[in-house]
């Protein structure tokens, strides 16, 4: 009987691992496809960035990205007490974004665009905080002057690439 008892227990939990590991996996290409619609979907758009270090010897060759606007929002948001949420944008006739305003839920107006951030402690986040490249790339990457975003009409952003001084994209 007990043994008949532990050998049920036994499938039980195989059943409860094998489920959870389907919601994982679901999870986990849900958010892969929500990304994916993004980048094909998204307007791109060009966030000017702030100097950074593109060297990591724990992850290998990388660009910690801090974009230009991010202490702009950074006090905008601290004025209107809000921690997450979305900023207004224009872009100019090369797509480079210039901070607006902190969403204030109107329509944004024409030739405007939502852009989500985080706030955390003092720091802004606009999108990805990284580019990871090839090994070796770092001399090509530090010429990179714009993020290049794809943004979608409710502010969600991935980052596809960096582009220089003259709007053309790098290490194509």
């Amino acid at each position: 009987m007990a043994e008949s008892r532990s050998m049920l227990t036994g499938r039980i939990r195989i059943a409860i691992v094998g489920v959870m590991t389907i919601v994982i996996l679901a999870l986990v290409n849900v958010e892969i496809a929500g990304k994916e619609r993004i980048v094909s979907e998204g307007a791109t758009m060009l966030l000017p960035l702030a100097p950074a270090d593109p060297r990591s010897l724990l992850q290998g060759d990388y660009m910690a990205l801090r974009y230009g606007m991010s202490d702009e929002v950074a006090q905008a948001a601290a004025a209107a007490g809000v921690r997450d949420g979305a900023i207004v944008i224009a872009v100019d006739e090369n797509r480079v974004a210039q901070f607006i305003a902190i969403y204030d839920g109107s329509a944004p107006a024409a030739g405007q665009h939502l852009l989500q951030f985080r706030k955390r402690g003092e720091t802004v986040r606009l999108a990805s905080d990284a580019f990871f490249f090839e090994e070796g790339q770092g001399p090509t990457y530090q010429r990179a002057r714009f993020g290049e975003l794809r943004v979608v009409e409710d502010g969600s952003a991935v980052l596809v690439g960096l582009r220089d001084e003259r709007h053309e994209p790098m290490g194509m």
